[in-house]
């Protein structure tokens, strides 16, 4: 199939490879055509860029503690060969000197073995008070890091991709981005719905003006909910308890991620 003939396709495959939900053959299919074809590479550089800004609002991933400490081993390993290797290649002392020699010779090595234990003990509670630090500074930034787990790309009845819907069960909270030129009228607001299998829809929040937004939510809110709709509401949204009663200007599927 030529995707450039079919922009809607191409659009909502650039998004699925951005946000990655587009896997297996079908990933590696979209990869090849984006190599040959300028259109499809352009089109999922612009999804790529879309969804980077998303990381403004995620703190820095850390490594695991584990990762640290695999790499202090294989340093401190490196340095014992080193000096192993270095030790075999030094030339043997001369014998001359008799057993006084000798008896100074250990002595000299016994010292050395002690100091070089006694800095080897050092170096290991240095290490591990810095190493107890640094797992709680990385235990409190994965207790407030994000863990995105739905995801939903919002279209127009053009089938442009107008918003970007995230949700973090851990923190409750929903981001939007605005992905499109849509900006509504001062006297009205738009308002997020989720549209459940049965029963009518649910108001997930009112949107501001602002294109990164975010909203408190619970997942039983979205849990199992296959679309997320926004419609053009009166300025403040409807009352809660009652259904959208403007015009469905962004739908779209609602993803959950696999874990």
């Amino acid at each position: 199939m030529n995707l450039i003939q079919h922009p809607e396709l191409l659009d909502r495959l650039a998004a699925a490879h951005a946000l990655g939900t587009l896997r297996g053959g079908a990933r590696r299919r979209f990869e090849a055509m984006a190599r040959e074809q300028a259109p499809v590479r352009a089109a999922a550089l612009v999804w790529q860029s879309r969804v980077a800004s998303m990381n403004e609002l995620q703190a820095p991933a850390e490594p695991a503690p584990a990762v640290w400490t695999r790499i202090e081993n294989l340093v401190h390993a490196d340095q014992q060969q080193q000096a192993m290797a270095s030790a075999r290649s030094r030339p043997a002392p001369p014998r001359s000197g008799g057993w006084l020699r000798s008896l100074a010779l250990w002595r000299g090595a016994t010292a050395a073995g002690a100091l070089a234990t006694v800095l080897a003990v050092v170096t290991a509670v240095g290490l591990r008070d810095n190493l107890g630090a640094r797992i709680g500074e990385l235990q409190a930034q994965l207790d407030t890091a994000p863990q995105v787990q739905y995801v939903a790309v919002l279209h127009d009845d053009n089938a442009r991709a107008s918003m970007l819907v995230t949700f973090d069960p851990k923190h409750n909270q929903l981001t939007l981005q605005r992905v499109s030129g849509f900006q509504e009228a001062s006297d009205k607001s738009l308002q997020l719905w989720a549209l459940p299998p049965s029963g009518g829809p649910r108001s997930l929040g009112v949107l501001s003006h602002e294109r990164l937004l975010q909203l408190t939510a619970g997942e039983g809110d979205v849990h199992e909910v296959p679309t997320l709709a926004v419609t053009l509401e009166p300025k403040g949204g409807v009352p809660v308890g009652s259904g959208p009663t403007g015009p469905v200007l962004f739908k779209g599927a609602l993803i959950q991620k696999m874990l």
